[in-house]
């Protein structure tokens, strides 16, 4: 069909209320419209998903949109069916029934756009399902998940190949916020791009401050900043128990705060995060399950008390602040711990091979798996009970579950769609004939009957917040409402609780018979070792401005300083004559070098200039990589 502006214009106003794009949306529209693989690299905010719902308005067929994010799904489809855009989703936890009618909706051109998670799309019903649906381009959101050498690589991501050969026609359209050039690459490479084709926009955010905080006291600096910057605010931490911890710590220092993560109830992050994006509760403290999706564009600080363990998951999750364009703050704190801990990571992200072995024969023990079966099975596996019975600690078993996926002996889901289930116990006549309900309870009863059909034939999937809003309840009293009527066997009532799953993607092998090839361990490891590397010198380099720090990790070498960081800061208070012979060793130190040798670090001291402004002028050229240090040696890099 090719691109006509004047219609993807219209379409835009009509639907967005948009006068034009803008940034590198057209060039994206333009390139999926005419049938290329494009592969678009956009900061979070940069709006993103115009760049698939408008083309996806324009073309014939269903536009697929494949995204791990579940709840930022729902809310998509939500946005675009109020504005008359026929959109639908396929996620875990869905019946076969819906998941069919979905699918059936699609052959019979009654949708335009399709969200799906990954998991859905390596099942065979979606898979017999596409081959008679028209599609006119696939879209990949979070397309990095699917890089092996990406920082938040996911297997499931991987079923994109097996779309691609049903749809050999269909374009592909990746998208991402965060990628290094070596994983640009490997996008391309793992999507079959027919051609490579990438457009970028920078990753440069001028009104965001970047800070790195060192102290020996985090939580006495937490609050100093959130006492010196007002409005809405993120702590970041590393695990739950601290999310709890650091929430209390910031009410009793009068604060508004509430925290969140994986652990929570759905109905309790959304409740959560709707107080705190509706400015009820001012600082959300949560682990990184919180932020994909968030579309609160006035947050003015985001606080990391624990060190993310790569630039990649430091910039997404620091680029929360301030997506209106307004001042805003991404703060690190950083104290003397934090190089060992993060260090510590490598071997807890990568056990030794022999402690892989020992945990894949105790699973096999504890789920009773004899050697040569298993293939296909699926169970609950609770974690924690498997570490007290086996004594493993529960980080090295995750790591070493997610190592024997990636080698292909087990599938492990740490994040099932687990919803509220729901079967009535009684039949609808003995249900009509209770007369020692109460209003509240009658009132629940009567709503799930009026918006579930089928409850007295299987157990259905409710939403507690829908049931609450629609018989006009709090969530708490629906939850102990149904709590009590399943305790009557009126109901029977199972509340949602995340626990991983497991599969055996091969039957059970011998320990001595594993195979975890250079690719699966080695390479990968060595990968995350210098991610671990990248942060570190980020968080300890304080005479390169961190803004082109940052972005020179993604490959944007043509930056300037950003004049508002921690290191533009201090460097701005130096005092004019520091400065100066600042400049005089640069200007030194290069003509030292221009012949193009290696010299000793001791001709320097021949340079008669301020000791501290050579030290300072040969680590800044050192970080900014003009200069190279071998041994005792400098030299300029070509």
């Amino acid at each position: 069909m090719g691109y006509d502006d004047t219609l993807y214009l219209k379409i835009l106003r009509d639907t967005w209320g948009y006068s034009d794009f803008r940034g590198i949306q057209r060039d994206i529209i333009r390139s999926i419209a005419e049938g290329k693989d494009t592969l678009g690299l956009m900061p979070t905010g940069g709006g993103k998903s115009l760049t698939f719902q408008v083309p996806a308005l324009a073309m014939e067929g269903v536009c697929i949109v494949i995204t791990p994010l579940i709840a930022l799904m729902k809310d998509q489809v939500d946005n675009l069916r109020r504005r008359q855009v026929l959109a639908a989703a396929i996620y875990s936890g869905m019946s076969r029934q819906e998941i069919v009618k979905t699918l059936e909706n699609c052959v019979l051109g009654h949708t335009k756009i399709l969200y799906v998670s990954p998991e859905r799309i390596g099942s065979e019903l979606f898979q017999t399902k596409l081959a008679h649906i028209k599609v006119s381009f696939i879209t990949i959101d979070e397309a990095h998940c699917i890089s092996q050498w990406g920082y938040d690589f996911r297997p499931s991501y991987l079923h994109i190949a097996d779309i691609r050969r049903i749809k050999p026609d269909a374009p592909i359209l990746a998208l991402t916020a965060t990628a290094t050039t070596e994983v640009i690459d490997d996008i391309q490479e793992q999507l079959k791009f027919k051609e490579k084709n990438v457009y970028r926009m920078s990753f440069e955010r001028k009104n965001l401050a970047y800070v790195v905080r060192s102290s020996d006291n985090k939580m006495q600096q937490l609050i100093h900043i959130l006492n010196s910057i007002s409005g809405s605010a993120i702590v970041y931490v590393r695990s739950r128990k601290l999310a709890k911890e650091i929430s209390e710590y910031i009410l009793n220092n009068n604060i508004s705060a509430t925290f969140y993560h994986a652990g929570l109830e759905h109905s309790t992050k959304d409740e959560r995060q709707k107080k705190w994006h509706d400015d009820e509760v001012r600082v959300m403290v949560a682990t990184n399950a919180f932020g994909m999706g968030i579309d609160k564009p006035d947050v003015r600080v985001v606080i990391h008390i624990s060190c993310p363990d790569s630039i990649e998951a430091y910039f997404q999750e620091a680029g929360r602040a301030g997506r209106d364009g307004k001042k805003a703050y991404a703060v690190l704190l950083y104290d003397r711990g934090d190089r060992t801990k993060l260090v510590k990571r490598i071997a807890q992200e990568f056990p030794d091979k022999k402690e892989i072995c020992r945990v894949y024969e105790h699973v096999a023990y504890y789920l009773q798996i004899a050697a040569g079966s298993g293939y296909g099975r699926t169970f609950r596996f609770e974690i924690e009970k498997f570490c007290r019975i086996f004594h493993h600690y529960p980080v090295i078993v995750n790591s070493a579950l997610k190592i024997l996926t990636r080698a292909g002996y087990l599938e492990y889901d740490v994040d099932p769609d687990s919803r509220t289930r729901v079967k009535f116990t009684l039949e609808r006549d003995q249900l009509y004939m209770l007369h020692d309900t109460t209003p509240n309870e009658e009132a629940v009863i009567t709503t799930m009957l009026r918006e579930y059909s089928g409850l007295f034939v299987d157990y259905h999937f409710i939403e507690i917040a829908f049931i609450a809003h629609a018989s006009g309840l709090t969530q708490q009293q629906v939850y102990l409402i149904l709590t009590s009527l399943s305790q009557r066997r009126i109901l029977h009532f199972i509340p949602e609780r995340s626990v991983p799953l497991l599969t055996y993607t091969r039957d059970r092998v011998l320990p001595e018979e594993i195979v975890i090839s250079k690719t699966v361990y080695e390479e990968r490891k060595a990968q995350f070792e210098k991610r671990i590397e990248s942060i570190i010198n980020y968080a300890e380099n304080d005479t390169v401005c961190r803004s082109r720090q940052l972005l020179r990790y993604f490959g944007e070498t043509r930056t300037e300083d950003c004049q508002q960081c921690d290191v533009c800061l201090a460097h701005q208070k130096t005092p004019q004559s520091y400065k100066k012979a600042f400049n005089q060793a640069l200007k030194a130190i290069k003509e030292m070098l221009a012949d193009g040798e290696k010299h000793s670090i001791t001709e320097l001291n021949k340079i008669t200039l301020n000791q501290d402004a050579k030290d300072e002028a040969l680590e800044y050229l050192v970080n900014e990589e003009v200069i190279g240090v071998k041994y005792n040696d400098i030299y300029l890099k070509k």
